[in-house]
């Protein structure tokens, strides 16, 4: 039997404190540097009027347009509110402490190359740049709670390797088009429209339906949404906070792109193919959020739900655009709250498990209000935006004529929200089990969490006339 002498256990004691000291630096420097990008990201766009753009740089390689502006900033902004939630928990969680220099480092480079993504002129570059994102992420996904983190970030990896080989296989289907038409293709986002015939044939079509189907999979649709659940759940909080609210929209900008390539061009069928999986989406969402007993995995499918309604809206386009574009703002910042707040339940906690836990609003009272009023947003409730965006988008679809799809929306939806208010209200309401003082947050904690609560509650009660002439821009982008 080995054991430990007084004075070794004091030199670990020491170099733990050592390390501590050492690396107290790193979550500051990132708080700044976030702060440094969001800050030039607001300077653009007060400076930079929607009349002036598009601007492109690096040989047209990129573009500053609606597009690119819009989430450029919402990015940055929930990018932020992650540094400054993760430098509030670095001071009582020593596995953070210990690993957040790679931590940080992983997640700038993962940062960087979502806002080239976001600005990205050119499919290709494009999707290669989605992809460098998911190695930027695994790792991070590799430092979760769950079981087996590692086998949950490998199969992340896979899923996106298989959407992404979908989405370029569309890519070739179209340069097979064009060569049998003796026609020279280029797939920067401004030009490859020249080389597309309306209505097209086969080749083309193939190759539209191949590439948002392989984007469905990267935005969580069914039938490929398996991974998201997964990852969302095993990864530590302010990584599932990266995935569903920064690299979710490099997905959503890619095809905004490609609808924005092939407006006009008679492309009828792309409606049918993202009502299928919206359609889909939304019954498979309804089923699991009902079976659903952790609240991490209950946010997760919240989030497939939120995928088919934007699949809904952008196959009607036209009146619902609008509406689409709000409501993946303003989810960004829905799903940056709960992922978040649910970090702070898990530290007080310890499980992802809803039975352990009831009174949460007793036991933390600021933590279980902020969960509460993400819980609200998320299920579509005034004065949040959430409530506007869906109903611009049933009113789109209503004003589109199809009853259908209003029909299954409103049912879909109708479920969910009973499901998800059996589960989490309980939670949240119910008898304390939980001895000893209320645990309180401090202010650094609360901060970015109260800001996207605001942001949330402008967004839909009183938008500035600056940000709702940049959605309509990006909502008549896309058809609307």
């Amino acid at each position: 039997m080995i054991t430990a002498t007084p004075s070794a256990l004091g030199t670990v004691r020491s170099q733990s404190l050592d390390f501590a000291r050492g690396t107290r630096w790193v979550s500051p420097a990132l708080v700044g540097v976030a702060l440094l990008v969001w800050l030039t990201s607001i300077g653009v766009f007060l400076t930079h009027p929607l009349e002036q753009l598009p601007i492109y740089f690096v040989n047209r390689y990129l573009v500053l347009d609606a597009t690119s502006l819009l989430f450029v900033v919402v990015i940055n902004t929930v990018f932020l509110g992650i540094c400054v939630y993760l430098y509030s928990r670095e001071s009582t969680s020593p596995v953070l402490t210990r690993d957040i220099r790679s931590r940080a480092a992983l997640m700038l480079l993962f940062m960087a190359v979502i806002n080239l993504g976001v600005m990205c002129n050119h499919l290709i570059l494009l999707w290669a740049l989605i992809e460098i994102s998911t190695l930027c992420a695994a790792p991070l996904v590799a430092r979760g709670v769950a079981a087996k983190p590692k086998a949950v970030a490998w199969r992340y990896m896979l899923y996106s390797a298989m959407t992404l080989a979908i989405t370029f296989l569309g890519f070739m289907c179209l340069t097979q088009s064009a060569h049998l038409r003796g026609v020279e293709i280029s797939f920067a986002v401004d030009e490859l429209g020249s080389a597309l015939t309306a209505g097209g044939d086969a080749w083309q079509r193939l190759g539209l339906s191949f590439m948002l189907f392989g984007l469905g999979g990267k935005l969580g649709l069914a039938p490929l949404y398996s991974w998201m659940p997964e990852t969302y759940e095993a990864a530590p909080t302010s990584t599932s906070a990266l995935l569903a609210a920064v690299q979710y929209n490099i997905s959503v900008v890619a095809v905004f792109r490609i609808l924005q390539i092939f407006h006009g061009l008679g492309t009828g069928f792309v409606s049918q193919e993202l009502l299928v999986m919206g359609y889909l989406s939304l019954v498979v969402a309804a089923i699991q959020v009902m079976a659903a007993r952790n609240y991490k995995r209950l946010i997760a499918y919240a989030c497939v739900s939120s995928s088919g309604v934007i699949a809904l809206g952008l196959s009607v386009g036209k009146e619902a655009a609008y509406g689409v574009v709000l409501y993946i703002v303003s989810n960004a910042f829905v799903k940056s709250l709960l992922f978040l707040t649910a970090g702070r339940l898990r530290a007080v906690y310890g499980t992802n498990e809803v039975a352990p836990l009831s009174g949460v609003i007793r036991v933390m009272p600021f933590s279980g209000l902020l969960f509460t009023m993400g819980i609200f947003a998320l299920l579509g409730f005034p004065p949040f935006a959430s409530f506007i965006a869906e109903m611009l988008i049933l009113s789109g679809i209503v004003q589109d004529g199809n009853l259908m799809a209003f029909t299954l929306m409103c049912v879909m939806l109708t479920i969910i929200f009973v499901a998800t208010g059996r589960t989490v209200f309980p939670m949240l309401w119910g008898p304390s089990r939980r001895s000893g003082p209320p645990v309180h947050e401090s202010w650094i904690a609360a901060l970015p969490k109260l800001g996207f609560v605001g942001i949330l509650i402008m967004l839909g009660t009183y938008t500035p006339d600056a940000i709702t002439r940049l959605l309509r821009a990006v909502a008549m982008s896309i058809g609307g």
